[in-house]
């Protein structure tokens, strides 16, 4: 599809829905489902940065997940230290720089080991930064930046009446644009704790489709949806008559 006369979003968050009931409804477990939508990631973050995405954020361990079967987590916690080598292969040919969001308290050593590895073999990359929001959720990273916050108040580095939107955003996990386009598959429309500030002002699109069969042709109709979209962050277009 020629993108030459569409709106391009900045920034798009993917929560990355559907890939269980996927390997279920093909027979698999949902292990399988999972490896599928990996997969899939690849195919779909090398498509968006093609098409002009600068930043990609990826829901893919929600703090929340701790609570599924042992057996899944413990597939999703080995995912990274398992696909690494292809991972780090992928990001080198896209050039994409590899960031992370979330808490580390709660993952292995060799997690956390595959992690750092990632970021600092990609770190020279700058025109594509893919973001993986990993043991993330939104309300953990709200209160870690006020934390922070609180910690620089009270060693005097900083005056409570400096503290605005600016620099609330300097004390998230990830120094990023707020988020243009969110996406979330499966048809499930809601938020789930992700990203809560950088969505503020984004436009929602909830495909019915499960994430290891969104493809080109899906993504296109995410792109089109939002260039139809009106964004006027609060604001009105005073020649626009049906305002």
């Amino acid at each position: 599809m020629n993108y030459s006369k569409l709106k391009i979003p900045n920034h798009i968050a993917f929560i990355v829905d559907g890939n269980g009931r996927w390997g279920k409804a093909k027979g698999l477990s949902r292990s399988g489902g999972h490896e599928a939508g990996f997969k899939n990631l690849m195919k779909v973050l090398s498509y968006s940065y093609s098409k002009g995405i600068k930043y990609f954020s990826a829901y893919l361990f929600s703090t929340e997940n701790f609570k599924r079967s042992k057996v899944e987590v413990s597939f999703l916690m080995n995912l990274l230290t398992g696909k690494l080598k292809e991972i780090l292969k992928f990001c080198h040919d896209e050039k994409i720089k590899v960031i992370f969001s979330g808490r580390r308290d709660r993952l292995s050593l060799n997690v956390v080991s595959a992690m750092e590895e990632i970021e600092e073999e990609t770190h020279q990359y700058k025109d594509r930064i893919f973001n993986i929001c990993f043991n993330y959720g939104g309300r953990a990273e709200i209160i870690d930046a006020a934390l922070d916050i609180a910690e620089e108040i009270k060693k005097g580095e900083l005056l409570p009446a400096m503290v605005d939107e600016d620099v609330f955003s300097q004390h998230l996990y990830q120094q990023l644009p707020d988020v243009d386009l969110m996406i979330r598959t499966s048809g499930e429309m809601r938020l789930s704790n992700f990203m809560l500030w950088q969505c503020s002002y984004a436009e929602f699109y909830f495909p019915k489709v499960l994430f290891p069969d969104f493809d080109e042709k899906e993504f296109d109709k995410a792109i089109l949806e939002y260039t139809k979209r009106d964004r006027r962050f609060g604001g009105i277009d005073y020649e626009d008559k049906s305002n």
